[in-house]
């Protein structure tokens, strides 16, 4: 990948094809998440990440609160996610962003972490993969833990350009 940088008022990557093809299966997975009906898919620690509780010990508050903001929170996913499907190169190439499209591609790249952050228990002690892993759970679980890394770091790039933007480091 090459980085997010500032082009006027655009912001500019280049994605190579299999980058571009885990960014699509990615927003595939996503969207089959945000898809699933609110009651079936009460209990699943990544729906309590996308859509968190707005009360921690009261449940009737925390309740009230899902009721008010869940409809909302799902549409706003799940347009954010059909902006970036729009703007993601399908078979690699140049990211070409403004700013609400490049706002999109934060807070999806910010729900994508999430998920696969939840589903592989990590924490600010997790380590970046070892590229020696022999078995084949430690491979999978390698090469989830590279795709987040990576994440990462697109999501990293784009915070570092916009904020060049605004006056900030460049």
């Amino acid at each position: 990948m090459k980085p997010f940088r500032r082009k006027g008022e655009e912001l500019v990557a280049r994605l190579v094809d299999a980058e571009a093809d885990i960014v699509g299966l990615l927003l595939d997975q996503l969207e089959q998440l945000l898809a699933v009906d609110p009651v079936d898919s009460g209990g699943d620690p990544v729906m309590d990440r996308l859509l968190p509780r707005g009360h921690a010990t009261d449940p009737e508050i925390a309740a009230d609160y899902r009721d008010l903001t869940e409809a909302g929170l799902r549409s706003g996913k799940a347009d954010d996610l059909a902006m970036v499907r729009a703007t993601l190169p399908p078979h690699g190439g140049e990211v070409r962003l403004d700013a609400d499209q490049a706002r999109a591609w934060l807070r999806t790249t910010n729900d994508l972490r999430l998920a696969l952050g939840t589903r592989l228990g990590i924490s600010a002690d997790t380590e970046p993969p070892e590229p020696d892993a022999s078995d084949d759970d430690a491979d999978e679980e390698g090469s989830q833990l590279a795709v987040y890394y990576w994440l990462t770091a697109v999501q990293g790039s784009l915070v570092d350009a916009l904020a060049a933007g605004r006056g900030g480091r460049r």
